[in-house]
C-alpha cells in the first residue's frame, strides 16, 4: 500500500487520460471526522464547496456510500446532482435513479422490533446510542465506557441470536458500532458496480475510471472490486496492510487535500 500522494504522476496520468471518471467516498471517517455522537459527524464547509466544483465538471460524476439511512447522508453532505447511496448499499438514488434492494423492504418491521428490543435491553449502559435506519440499524458505542463494551456485545448478541440463526439478519462488529443487516449477497462494493454500470450505458463509455475512498471494514468491498486498472481503492487511516486498497491518505483532512487537487487537474 503506497500513500496516494507518492504515487500522484502515476495517478495523474490515468485521472487524465479516461474518458470519464466517477469519484465515490464514504461519510464517517472519510469525508467527515468520526466523533461520539453520529448526528455531529460534519463535512466541513469547504469540503463540501469541493465536492460541489468536482460535480460540475463535464466528465467527473461524484457520489457518497454510507452506512446511514439515504435520507440522513443526502441532508448532511447537501450536494444536489450527485449519486448518494444508504445502508452499505441497499438504496441508491441519483441522476435518472433510484434504486432500493427489493428483498431489503421485507426487513423494515423486524428492525424497527430489534430497534426497540435493544435500546430497551441497553438501557442501563450509558453512551449507546441504537439507530434505526429502516434497511438495517446500528448500535453505537463510542461514548460507552470501555469497561462496558463487553457487556454491550454480549447484549447485542443475546438478543440478535435467534434471527441470526435462522438466517433472517446479518451482525457486522465494526469502529464502536454494531451493525444489523438483512443477509443478502448485496454490499457498497456491489453498489460500486451498479452506479458505475449505469454511468457506461446512459454514456455509452468503453471505460470509466473509478476512484473510490473509504476507512471502515465495509468499504473493503468496493476496495475487492476496484482493482487497478479498474480503478483506485483508497483507505482513509493511514497504512493498513489488512486492507484491500492499493493506496492510503491519512485523514478526512488528506481527503479535502485530495478533492482540491482533483479540482485542478
Amino acid at each position: 500500500m503506497r500513500h496516494l500522494f507518492r504515487s500522484w504522476p502515476e495517478f495523474v496520468k490515468d485521472y487524465r487520460g479516461a474518458e470519464h471518471r466517477l469519484l465515490l467516498a464514504d461519510y464517517d471517517g472519510t469525508l467527515a471526522v468520526i466523533v461520539g455522537r453520529p448526528e455531529d459527524a460534519r463535512i466541513t464547509e469547504s469540503a463540501r464547496e469541493k465536492l460541489k466544483a468536482l460535480a460540475k465538471q463535464p466528465r467527473t460524476t461524484a457520489g457518497v456510500i454510507s452506512g446511514r439511512s439515504i435520507k440522513e447522508v443526502e441532508a448532511m453532505v447537501g450536494v444536489a446532482g450527485i449519486y448518494y447511496s444508504g445502508n452499505h448499499g441497499l438504496e441508491i438514488e441519483g441522476p435518472g435513479l433510484s434504486y432500493i434492494h427489493p428483498q431489503a423492504r421485507a426487513v423494515r418491521p423486524l428492525m424497527q422490533d430489534l430497534a426497540a428490543r435493544l435500546a430497551q435491553a441497553l438501557d442501563n449502559i450509558k453512551g449507546i446510542i441504537v439507530q434505526d435506519k429502516g434497511l438495517s440499524l446500528s448500535v453505537h458505542f463510542r461514548l460507552a465506557k470501555p469497561e462496558d463494551e463487553s457487556a454491550v456485545a454480549g447484549v447485542v448478541k443475546q438478543v440478535t441470536a435467534p434471527h441470526v440463526t435462522t438466517g433472517e439478519i446479518k451482525v457486522f462488529p465494526m469502529k464502536k458500532i454494531w451493525e444489523i443487516r438483512p443477509p443478502l449477497d448485496w454490499d457498497k462494493g456491489k453498489a460500486v458496480e451498479f452506479i458505475g454500470a449505469k454511468i457506461k450505458a446512459d454514456l455509452k463509455l468503453s471505460r470509466l475510471l473509478t476512484v473510490y475512498l473509504g476507512d471502515d471494514a465495509t468499504d473493503e468491498d468496493a476496495f475487492k472490486v476496484l482493482k487497478r486498472p479498474e480503478g483506485w481503492g483508497v483507505y482513509v487511516g493511514g497504512d493498513n496492510k489488512k486492507s484491500a486498497a492499493g493506496y492510503f491518505l491519512d485523514s478526512p483532512q488528506e481527503v479535502e487535500e485530495l478533492l482540491g487537487r482533483l479540482i485542478k487537474l
